[in-house]
């Protein structure tokens, strides 16, 4: 197995394990067995051992010395300081973005919009959650501030669990793709004000989408 296979059914693991945490289905408390999900996923213990280390750096999982990894307990005020954090660090991205990007920048930020407009006439959510990634990520780039866009990537993969998580709520692919819209036509035009305030708000729907998916279950 080449190191880029190794590195996609890790990241492929973690997903499903995040998955299984926040849909419910593993509970704060549960110790997570290796042999037991090695098991269960039909893999060897090294990519779920990876799997577990990503999921700790998320919150999800907490690691105890001497101890097999439990589900941490994430409470709804720690949630929010985080969406809080990433929503002014993304806003900040798209301001900075609108006022700095490259013209080859702004059309490739455009150019990944259309084709997430695609992904979502298909109903591709598997799509859509990789090509998202790849839009913020031209938005962190393109604000031409190294600081700011590496902690936005650290905060992103933090909460990378809860935002693809959202993708399971109904009618939330064109949603997105709508909020995307303004905020990629603010970019390209040089709006930095309106790029500013429409990915703030753009995180803070990602944030109450969550929070209404979990509440819906939890009914």
């Amino acid at each position: 197995m080449t190191s880029s296979n190794k590195q996609t059914q890790t990241d492929k693991l973690a997903a499903e394990i995040g998955d299984a945490i926040l849909s419910g289905v593993l509970t704060p408390g549960t110790r997570l067995d290796e042999h037991r999900l090695a098991e269960q996923y039909a893999v060897s213990r090294t990519p779920v051992r990876e799997a577990i280390r990503s999921l700790a750096a998320t919150g999800l999982v907490e690691l105890r010395p001497r101890r097999s990894a439990v589900v941490a307990e994430i409470t709804p005020a720690q949630l929010e300081i985080m969406f809080v954090a990433m929503g002014e660090l993304e806003a900040t991205c798209a301001r900075l973005s609108a006022m700095s990007m490259t013209p080859i920048e702004r059309r490739r930020l455009q150019n990944q919009h259309e084709r997430m407009g695609a992904l979502v006439e298909s109903d591709d959510v598997a799509g859509f959650i990789e090509a998202n990634l790849t839009f913020h990520g031209l938005i962190y780039a393109g604000s031409h501030n190294g600081i700011l866009a590496d902690m936005a990537v650290g905060l992103r993969r933090r909460l990378g669990p809860y935002r693809r998580a959202q993708f399971r709520s109904p009618g939330r692919l064109p949603r997105s793709q709508a909020e995307h819209d303004r905020i990629m036509q603010a970019i390209v035009s040089g709006d930095a004000a309106t790029a500013h305030a429409a990915m703030l708000n753009h995180v803070s729907l990602v944030e109450d989408t969550f929070i209404g998916l979990t509440a819906t279950r939890a009914a």
